[in-house]
């Protein structure tokens, strides 16, 4: 995993972030990799917090926090990424004139949390069935946060279920949302913003909201696992 994580273009990454407020990391975990996530829905030991997104208006579907501590593979991954995304978190508050700046390392982001009350773990496993989807939303949880965050691919699109795309939506400032709807393949990760990305105009940088869901689910099961980088209040 240290390996895969090295091999990434984070240049690339960065870039397409900028761009777009969003990377695809192609075949980032293996198959069986998948699997295994998948299978450990059914341990009740490992999750905090079970939510029914139907009770709350959030949309159709089931997703679980885990506790800490989390399983290696996503403590690793979790871990080193935030640590190639703090450059790019940093450089976009900067040229917003937003005076805050993240730390080098993602437990420096947790000690953040942790005086702010914020120390549960926000890393989640989503379910979604048929007509299962996901309203327009921002993961915030609390003051501390980091604005960017990934998703990992742990089912087919046409082969495990059909519908449930990704969808992003740009808000710019006195004019309509712009709708970008991605379909990422099993294993792929997807790094994306948590709540808004820096645009260049002609007077300079302005701030572009951005909010993500899941569109509907037409046929089978659709599974995802979500990386938030800093922690909860509750």
């Amino acid at each position: 995993m240290k390996q895969r994580l090295q091999n990434i273009d984070w240049p690339f990454v960065a870039d397409e972030m900028n761009q777009k407020g969003f990377a695809i990391i192609p075949k980032f975990l293996m198959d069986d990799e998948c699997e295994i996530l998948k299978a450990g829905y059914k341990n009740p030991n490992a999750y905090r917090k079970t939510i029914v997104m139907e009770r709350y208006r959030f949309g159709l579907g089931e997703y679980k926090y885990f506790n800490y501590p989390l399983p290696n593979t996503i403590q690793q991954i979790r871990t080193e990424v935030y640590e190639q995304l703090a450059p790019i978190a940093n450089m976009w508050f900067k040229v917003l004139a937003i005076d805050k700046q993240f730390p080098p390392t993602h437990q420096q982001l947790l000690d953040q949390c942790k005086v702010n009350n914020q120390q549960k773990a926000t890393v989640l496993i989503l379910k979604y069935g048929k007509g299962g989807y996901n309203t327009l939303h921002q993961d915030l949880y609390g003051d501390v946060y980091f604005p960017i965050q990934t998703v990992l691919f742990l089912s087919e699109p046409g082969k495990d279920f059909t519908g449930g795309e990704f969808v992003l939506t740009q808000q710019i400032p006195r004019a309509q949302s712009k709708a970008i709807v991605l379909n990422p393949k099993k294993g792929d990760m997807l790094i994306f913003t948590t709540n808004f990305k820096p645009e260049k105009g002609a007077k300079g940088y302005f701030r572009v909201n951005m909010k993500h869901g899941v569109s509907e689910v037409h046929s089978g099961e659709r599974y995802t696992l979500g990386i938030i980088f800093h922690d909860a209040i509750s």
